[in-house]
């Protein structure tokens, strides 16, 4: 049980749209996620996809709207709904979700999980 410093996780990757997970808690991962330019438009059937920005800003498309977050924000996108998120420079995102979510909402198309 020691304390997760944020920043300090983040510097550990440079690649973008990579979650890693930093902690967990009740069966859902805390991960950190550098990201710059558009993700892919997806969802998730089974689980609500949560972000809160820690520095930048970050826009979730949805199919019928946008979603401005700047840091301090968080959105949460509801199961089911697709959604698509994009930075137009490079944004640090918190997310939460239950351990095994696929980041694209699609198994063979996910990213890998990296606990850091």
């Amino acid at each position: 049980m020691d304390k997760v410093n944020l920043e300090a996780k983040l510097s550990t990757s440079t690649e973008y749209w990579s979650p890693r997970t930093v902690s967990q808690f009740n069966g859902h991962d805390v991960m950190v996620v550098k990201a710059h330019g558009e993700f892919k438009w997806h969802k998730h059937d089974d689980t609500d996809d949560f972000f809160l920005v820690l520095r930048g800003t970050l826009v979730i498309e949805l199919r019928d709207r946008s979603v401005t977050l700047h840091a301090g924000e968080h959105f949460v996108v509801p199961r089911g709904v697709e959604h698509r998120p994009v930075a137009s420079e490079e944004v640090h995102v918190l997310l939460i979700e239950p351990t095994g979510t696929p980041n694209t909402g699609d198994r063979s198309t996910a990213a890998p999980r990296v606990v850091i």
